[in-house]
């Protein structure tokens, strides 16, 4: 690996610089990403090896220092028997949202080249193409997160059917949380069977539930993932947003990095999870919208409060958004290489001590 900065940062190892890479990274932001979209559909990206080669790639020039697979957390839903499809300004939007527990029975388990052999194959022609530039990151989408979706049929504010089914038909709920489970751990084994570096667990919604709901209906089900990812031999991280009061809970779950959202100060948050986990994060993605000199400022302010510590990769708080300026994005990739050595006076240890 030519450059594997994330990765020693990852396994808490001392690295020259703070490696960076965002989520989202690769999509609507980049002109080059637009400009494949006008004459693809997002899934025809996904499911062409060739093209989610050329998305993935495209961020590199930007300087980051990992690519991350251009796929889409839902996609198991559709071989499990949950047919979804991304409506023009709504999102995505499930054909028959779960409402009975007939339903969930009738989702499958399956295994990942049954009906997710596309994503395996753009993994393999990533890996061809990148040909050891920097590592690549795989990924999947967490139980709850995917249960979500499929509950409400689509995107929601209060995600009050999710819990609804939860609080009233707990056996309904356990049941589609170790489907889901059970289908996303292979998955996530299978991506670094095929070639990825590293995998992270996006459950970007659970920071909806408290710390005994989480306990109770979530965490069994991605300790399941998590701790069995995390005999692969490769980083997993541990990703979600509004986690604040959750994150020992995460951290118990699973993961050897833990990613924070902004409303956590980072310092705060690796405190909770332990400075024998890394940490990712964990700059407001609306940071990069404002002026050079303020999201340059913004930054500092992460890199001030990991302290020069090992084990810090720098990213957003979620993922970026659409129409952020590219020159933004870069220069604050920019400003984290030349300027993250300079806060290392006054560390006060590593991960792992």
């Amino acid at each position: 690996m030519k450059n594997d900065r994330f990765l020693r940062a990852c396994r808490g190892e001392p690295t020259d610089v703070t490696p960076v890479w965002f989520m989202r990274q690769a999509g609507r932001y980049m002109p080059e990403y637009r400009a494949l979209r006008a004459k693809h559909t997002l899934l025809e990206l996904c499911k062409n090896a060739e093209l989610a080669c050329e998305v993935t790639l495209q961020p590199l020039r930007l300087g980051v220092d990992a690519a991350i697979l251009f796929a889409d957390i839902l996609l198991p839903l559709e071989p499990m028997g949950a047919p979804f499809e991304f409506a023009k300004g709504e999102g995505p939007v499930i054909h028959e949202p779960i409402a009975r527990v007939e339903q969930i029975e009738q989702l499958r388990i399956i295994d990942p080249q049954e009906g997710l052999g596309y994503v395996l194959e753009s993994i393999r022609t990533i890996q061809r193409e990148l040909a050891g530039r920097v590592p690549l990151i795989g990924f999947a989408g967490a139980p709850f997160t995917l249960a979500s979706y499929l509950v409400e049929g689509g995107g929601t504010k209060s995600y009050a059917k999710t819990k609804k089914m939860m609080y009233e038909a707990p056996d309904a709920w356990n049941l589609l949380m170790h489907k889901l489970a059970e289908v996303v751990r292979r998955y996530l084994r299978a991506q670094v069977e095929a070639g990825a570096n590293a995998v992270q667990l996006f459950d970007s919604w659970v920071g909806q539930l408290s710390p005994d709901d989480y306990r109770e209906y979530v965490q069994p089900h991605v300790r399941h993932i998590l701790q069995d990812a995390m005999t692969l031999g490769v980083p997993v991280i541990h990703f979600g947003t509004g986690t604040h009061t959750l994150l020992e809970s995460m951290r118990d779950a699973g993961g050897h990095v833990i990613g924070l959202d902004w409303r956590t100060p980072l310092a705060e948050g690796w405190r909770k999870v332990g400075h024998d986990r890394a940490v990712q994060g964990n700059l407001d993605p609306t940071v990069l919208f404002a002026p050079r000199a303020v999201a340059e400022m913004h930054a500092a302010r992460v890199l001030k409060e990991a302290a020069g510590r090992p084990g810090h990769i720098f990213n957003l708080g979620h993922g970026i958004l659409p129409e952020t300026p590219v020159e933004t994005v870069q220069a604050v990739i920019e400003f984290v290489h030349e300027q993250s050595p300079r806060f290392r006076t006054g560390s006060t240890g590593t991960a792992g001590t």
